[in-house]
C-alpha cells in the first residue's frame, strides 16, 4: 500500500505496487499537494480525506442503478469507521490506464479488497496522527463516526487530522482490513446513499446537465436497419424557429435547435430519401430458418439410452433502459469534452478521438450516472454522434436518442436457436449435449455500426457449467452473420443457454417420474446450489396444492462465483394474459456487501425473466424492427409484476461473487417451467407471445 504526502489533505492510493512518479491516468493531485504517489494496479483507487470531514473516492466504474456507489461507500465506511453520510463516491473521468470496465457482474468482487485496504491504510494514518497530537499510545485510541476517540473522551474529526496524517510515513497501528467477524457496515441491509437524490429529482443524468451554450440535438434515422441516406432536402427544417444546424451522420441526419421540441419538429420536416438496408429482404421467419439450419449436428448418443430432447428459439431483445441514450459533447479545434454514462469510458474516449481526428489525450470524458443499462452502455453510439455533430456545428450539443431510436436502431440481444438432447439410461442421465446457433453482427467496418466495445458476439457457449452430474456433457456452436447492431444483454449467453437447459431438466425429471426439485437435489454437483434450491423450496412451499391452470416452477443457476435458485408461481387461466403471481429467490454470493442492494438486483432479474419468457421480444419485418416503444415492446409493467416477491440471502464468509446478472437464467427458467406445468405444454419459442 502506498500513500501521498500532501500539504493539505491525506490522500491514499491503492494498492501494492508503487512508482515514484504519478501513474499515467491517475486522478490529479489537489491544489497544494507536494507529491502524489499512486499505485499501478488496475483499479487505481484514490481516497482523500477533506478538511470538511468528507471521505472522497473517485470510482472507476459506472453507476447505472445497480448501487455500486453504495456498496463501495459501505466498504470505505467499514474500514474507516466513518459515517456512511460522510463518504462521497463520485464517478471517475475516463483514464488512460487501469480498469474502468463495468460489466460481467465484476464490480463488487474486483473492488472489495482494494477499497478495504485503501480505507484501512487511511485509518491507520489518521489514528497515528491523533496519537502524536495527544501524546497517547496509538493502540489506546478508537475510531467511530468519522473521528478518532481518546480513552478520556477527547475526539478529533478525520478532517481536523488530515493535514498531519498526510505527512506520516510509518503508522503506529496495523493497516490491515478488519476480519468479517468485526464488520458492522458490510453485510447490513442499507438504503442507497443516492436514494433521496433519485426520488426527489436531485440526481443528475446526462439529460440534466447544463453546459454553457449547449443545444439540444436529435437524429433522423432510416426506416430499415442500416439503411443508407440517398438525399436530403433540409430547407423546410432550417426555416423553422430555433434551428441552428443540420448535420449528416453515418447513421442519419442530425438537427440542432434551441429546444428538443424544436429539434423534433425540424427532424420531422426533413425530406429524406433512403436506400434500404442490407436486411430489407429478411423477416423473422427467414432468420429463424437460417439459425435453425446453422445449428451443428448432435453427436451419437450412448447405445441403449433414451433421448429427452428439445429445440428452443429466442428472439432479439432490446435493452430498453428507462433513461434513453444521451450525450453532451463540446468539440473544439484542439480538444474535446464529453459527458455521458459509459460502462467502457476508456474505449469510448479512444473511439471519439478517432472519430473527430484527435489524439486520445485531447479528449476528456466525464462519466455520468445512468438510468439503467443492462449492457446497453457498454456501447457509446450517442457519444460518437454527439462529438461528430458538435465538431460540424461548431458548438456544444446535447444529443438524445428517442425511445424509438434505441429500440429500432440500438443494440440488442442476438436471436438464437438451441438443440438439446439428454440421454437417459438406468434411471439417470448418462450424456447431455447442447448445440446452438446465434446471430453475429456483420458490417463493413465503417460508421457507427462497427464501434462500441461489443460490436459482435460469437454465439452462445454450449453447455459447460458442470452444474449437474449428467455424465458426458458436450456441445458446439454455429451462427449466421447479419447486419444487426448487437450488444451484450444482461446475463449475456447464460440467459438463453441456461434457460433452455433448465427447461430440459424439468422434462428429464418428468420422464423419470420424479419431482423437479427432488431430481435436482440428487443430481446437482455443488452443495451451495443445493442449499439455495432447498431454501426456495421451503420458503415457497414447493409442491403445495394449487388450482388447475396455476403451477409452480423452479430453476437454478451458478456463475460469477455465486449461485441462485428461483421458484415462480404462475396463473394461466386467462390464456392471453398469464401472470406470475409469486417469486421466491435465494442466493449465495459469498459476503453480501449490501443485502438490500442484492435483493433489488434479484427483483430486477425476476422482472427480466418474466418479460423475455412471456411477452417481450423484437420482430424483424423486411429489414426493420417492428417495435418502437414500450407500447409494443412489452416489458413487464406493474400489472405483470409478481404480487409477492421474496429474496433470501444465504449467510456466507466467502469472498464476494457477482450478482447483477446472476438471477436472469434462474428466473427465466422458473417462469418457463411454471408455465409448462400450468398449461401441460412444452414451451419452445420465446417470448411465448412471439
Amino acid at each position: 500500500m502506498v500513500y501521498s504526502v500532501a500539504a493539505t489533505t491525506l490522500t491514499v492510493a491503492a494498492p501494492l505496487a508503487c512508482t515514484s512518479s504519478p501513474a499515467q491516468g491517475a486522478e490529479p493531485a489537489r491544489a497544494g499537494s507536494d507529491v502524489l504517489v499512486t499505485g499501478t494496479d488496475e483499479e487505481m483507487l484514490v481516497l482523500e480525506v477533506t478538511a470538511a470531514n468528507h471521505i472522497v473516492v473517485r470510482l472507476p466504474r459506472a453507476e447505472v442503478g445497480q448501487g455500486i456507489t453504495t456498496a463501495v461507500a459501505m466498504m470505505i465506511a467499514e474500514e474507516l469507521d466513518a459515517r456512511l453520510a460522510d463518504v462521497r463516491i463520485p464517478l471517475a473521468d475516463a483514464r488512460t490506464k487501469g480498469n474502468q470496465y463495468t460489466g460481467g457482474s465484476s464490480s463488487v468482487s474486483s473492488l472489495y479488497a482494494p477499497a478495504r485496504h485503501l480505507a484501512a491504510t487511511a485509518r491507520a494514518r489518521l489514528v497515528t496522527a491523533a496519537a502524536r497530537r495527544w501524546h497517547l499510545p496509538a493502540w489506546s485510541l478508537r475510531t467511530r463516526d468519522t473521528m478518532v476517540v481518546a480513552p478520556d473522551g477527547r475526539t478529533a474529526t478525520f478532517g481536523s487530522l488530515t493535514e498531519s496524517a498526510a505527512r506520516i510515513r510509518r503508522t503506529a497501528v496495523p493497516s490491515r482490513p478488519k476480519p468479517a467477524s468485526r464488520h458492522r457496515v458490510i453485510g447490513r441491509p442499507t438504503t442507497r446513499i443516492d436514494a433521496r437524490d433519485i426520488v426527489t429529482g436531485q440526481a443528475k443524468y446526462a439529460g440534466d446537465l447544463a453546459v454553457a451554450g449547449v443545444k439540444p440535438t436529435v437524429v433522423a434515422r432510416p426506416p430499415t436497419l442500416r439503411g443508407k441516406l440517398v438525399s436530403v432536402d433540409d430547407r423546410a427544417a432550417r426555416a423553422l424557429p430555433g434551428v441552428h444546424a443540420v448535420v449528416r451522420l453515418p447513421g442519419g441526419v442530425a438537427v440542432v435547435a434551441d429546444t428538443f421540441h424544436q429539434a423534433f419538429r425540424a427532424r420531422d420536416a426533413l425530406r429524406l430519401t433512403w436506400a434500404p438496408g442490407p436486411l430489407a429482404g429478411l423477416s423473422d421467419a427467414q432468420i429463424r430458418a437460417r439459425l435453425k439450419a446453422a445449428v451443428p449436428r448432435l453427436g451419437t448418443p450412448p447405445r441403449g439410452s433414451t433421448p429427452v430432447s428439445g429445440e428452443f428459439a429466442f428472439a432479439f431483445v432490446s435493452h430498453a433502459p428507462m433513461e434513453v441514450l444521451t450525450a453532451v459533447a463540446d468539440v473544439r479545434a484542439d480538444h474535446a469534452e464529453l459527458w455521458f454514462s459509459s460502462q467502457t469510458p476508456m474505449d469510448a474516449r479512444d473511439a471519439v478521438a478517432a472519430a473527430v481526428g484527435m489524439r486520445p489525450s485531447a479528449v476528456r470524458v466525464h462519466v455520468v450516472r445512468g438510468g439503467g443499462s443492462f449492457g446497453r452502455r457498454l456501447n457509446f453510439d450517442a457519444a460518437i454522434e454527439a462529438a461528430l455533430v458538435s465538431k460540424a456545428a461548431r458548438r456544444p450539443v446535447k444529443l438524445m436518442w428517442s425511445r424509438s431510436d434505441d429500440i429500432r436502431h440500438g443494440r440488442m440481444r442476438p436471436a438464437s436457436h438451441h438443440r438439446i438432447r439428454a440421454s437417459v439410461a438406468g434411471g439417470r442421465v448418462v450424456a447431455f449435449e447442447q448445440v446452438t446457433a446465434s446471430v453475429a453482427e456483420s458490417g463493413d467496418g465503417t460508421g457507427l455500426s462497427a464501434q462500441g466495445g461489443v460490436s459482435s458476439l460469437s454465439g452462445p457457449r454450449p453447455s459447460d457449467t458442470g452444474l449437474y452430474n449428467f455424465g458426458r456433457t458436450s456441445g458446439d456452436s454455429g451462427g449466421i452473420e447479419l447486419a444487426v447492431p448487437l450488444g451484450a444483454w444482461r446475463s449475456v449467453d447464460s440467459g438463453t443457454v441456461r434457460t433452455a437447459e433448465e427447461i430440459v431438466v424439468d422434462e428429464i425429471a418428468r420422464s423419470l417420474g420424479q419431482d423437479p426439485v427432488a431430481f435436482r437435489r440428487t443430481t446437482l454437483r455443488n452443495k451451495r446450489v443445493r442449499a439455495v434450491l432447498d431454501k426456495v423450496a421451503a420458503a415457497g412451499d414447493w409442491g403445495r396444492a394449487m388450482p388447475e391452470g396455476t403451477a409452480q416452477g423452479v430453476a437454478v443457476h451458478e456463475e460469477y462465483g455465486s449461485c441462485v435458485a428461483c421458484l415462480a408461481e404462475i396463473d394461466t387461466r386467462d390464456p392471453k394474459s398469464p401472470r406470475v403471481t409469486k417469486v421466491v429467490m435465494a442466493a449465495d454470493v459469498g459476503i453480501a456487501v449490501n443485502p438490500r442492494g442484492l435483493e433489488a438486483q434479484l427483483m430486477g432479474t425476476a422482472i427480466d425473466g418474466i418479460s423475455v419468457v412471456l411477452q417481450a421480444g423484437l420482430h424483424i419485418d423486411r429489414g426493420a424492427v417492428r417495435e418502437g416503444s414500450f407500447a409494443d415492446f412489452r416489458y413487464a409493467r406493474q400489472r405483470q409484476a409478481p404480487l409477492t416477491f421474496e429474496a433470501h440471502i444465504l449467510p456466507s464468509t466467502g469472498e464476494p461473487g457477482g450478482a447483477g446478472e446472476l438471477g436472469v437464467p434462474a428466473a427465466s427458467g422458473a417462469v418457463a417451467n411454471a408455465y409448462a406445468r400450468a398449461t401441460g405444454t412444452v414451451p419452445r419459442t420465446f417470448p411465448l407471445t412471439f
